[in-house]
C-alpha cells in the first residue's frame, strides 16, 4: 500500500460529543493526551478512513466533518476495517496496534444516527492501543503492519527423526493450522521441526522459539504412557500457566466412543506469551484435537494480549 497518510487529528474532552480537529495530539500510555476516551483500556485511539466517511456523507446529503464520528484519527488511502486485530501502524513517531474493528453503535445517543439513520464507526471504524509515545499530526505518512503469526510444528519420534518411517501428523498439523489462519485472512509463518523423544532437545528448541516471541507452538507425539513419552513432562517444566480445560474436555469428548482417548496426556498452557499445546502423534488424534483447539484460538490470542472483548 502507497500513499497511506492522515488527514485530520480530533479531540473530544467530553465522551458523548464529536471530536473537533486539532493541529497535532500527543499519544501517552493511555491514549490521546487530553481525549475523554483515552484511558488503561484497550480502546485508546479511534481510527476511521477518510473513503467509510465519504459513503455516509452521501446518505446524509451533506459534507460530514472530521471527528464528527468520534474518530481520532481520520486517514485516506488505506480500507481500515479490512485490516486484522494485532496488526500496526507507524505514524510519525508513534506507532498503534488494532485491538478491535467496530463497535456497538449507540443509535439515539449518536448524533450522526438521529440524522442519518445509520453510522460509520460501528462498522467500519477500528480501535487501537499505544505500543509507543509520540506526537501526530495532520499529513503524516502511515506505514502499515500487518501482522504475521509465527507457528512452530515440533514432531517427537525417534523413528521418524531417524528416517525409519514418514512424519504424518506433523505435516496434518501444518494444512490444519494453516486452513484456520488462511480462513482468518490472518498471514502467518510455520516451521517444521523432527526431533526425537529426548527432554532436551525440546525443551531447548521450546525456549528458543519463545525468546523469539512465536505466538504458537504445537507438539505432536509423545504424550502417551510408553517409556519414551516424555513431550508433557518436559512441556509442563517450562509452562508459566496451564490451561487444563480445552484438553478434558477433548478426552472425554472422545473417550465416551474410544476409551483409550482417554490415555492421551496432551496439555496446554502458555510461556509469556507465547501458547503451546501438545497434540497425539497420530493424524487421527491431532484432527480431533485441533477440530477443538482451533475454536479457542482467537480468544486465547486476546486474554494473552490483555484484549478485554467481553
Amino acid at each position: 500500500m502507497n500513499n497511506i497518510k492522515v488527514t485530520s487529528v480530533n479531540i473530544s474532552k467530553e465522551k458523548g460529543t464529536i471530536k473537533l480537529p486539532v493541529e497535532k495530539i500527543i499519544l501517552n500510555k493511555l491514549g490521546v493526551e487530553n481525549d475523554a476516551h483515552s484511558g488503561n483500556w484497550h480502546r485508546q485511539v479511534s481510527l476511521l478512513a477518510e473513503e467509510s466517511v465519504a459513503k455516509f456523507s452521501l446518505q446524509a446529503n451533506r459534507k460530514i466533518n472530521y471527528g464528527e464520528f468520534a474518530e481520532n484519527i481520520t486517514t485516506k488511502g488505506i480500507i481500515l476495517h479490512k485490516c486484522n486485530v494485532f496488526d500496526r501502524f507507524k505514524i510519525g513517531n508513534t506507532e498503534l496496534e488494532l485491538t478491535q474493528i467496530g463497535k456497538e453503535c449507540h443509535g439515539n445517543a449518536c448524533s450522526i444516527f438521529k440524522e442519518v439513520g445509520n453510522c460509520v464507526m460501528p462498522k467500519e471504524g477500528i480501535f487501537c492501543r499505544v505500543i509507543k509515545n509520540g506526537v501526530i499530526k495532520a499529513e503524516d505518512e502511515i506505514i502499515y503492519l500487518p501482522k504475521t503469526f509465527k507457528i512452530a510444528i515440533i514432531t517427537l519420534s525417534d523413528r521418524a527423526s531417524n528416517g525409519v518411517y514418514e512424519d504424518r501428523s506433523g505435516p496434518k498439523v501444518k494444512e490444519l493450522i494453516s486452513s484456520y489462519f488462511t480462513g482468518k485472512n490472518n498471514l502467518f509463518s510455520i516451521e517444521n521441526f523432527i526431533i526425537p523423544d529426548e527432554t532436551d532437545q525440546l525443551k531447548k528448541l521450546i525456549n528458543e522459539k519463545v525468546e523469539n516471541n512465536f505466538d504458537f507452538i504445537f507438539t505432536t507425539g509423545g504424550t502417551g504412557i510408553g517409556e519414551r513419552d516424555i513431550t508433557v513432562e518436559a512441556v509442563c517444566d517450562l509452562l508459566e500457566k496451564q490451561i487444563p480445560g480445552i484438553m478434558e474436555l477433548i478426552r472425554v469428548k472422545y473417550g465416551m466412543e474410544k476409551p483409550n482417548a482417554l490415555l492421551s496426556r496432551g496439555v496446554a498452557g502458555i510461556i509469556r506469551k507465547t501458547i503451546i499445546f501438545t497434540l497425539p502423534g497420530s493424524v487421527k488424534g491431532v484432527t480431533e484435537y485441533l477440530t477443538e483447539i482451533t475454536k479457542t484460538l482467537e480468544h486465547l490470542l486476546f486474554m494473552i494480549h490483555g484484549i478485554d472483548k467481553h
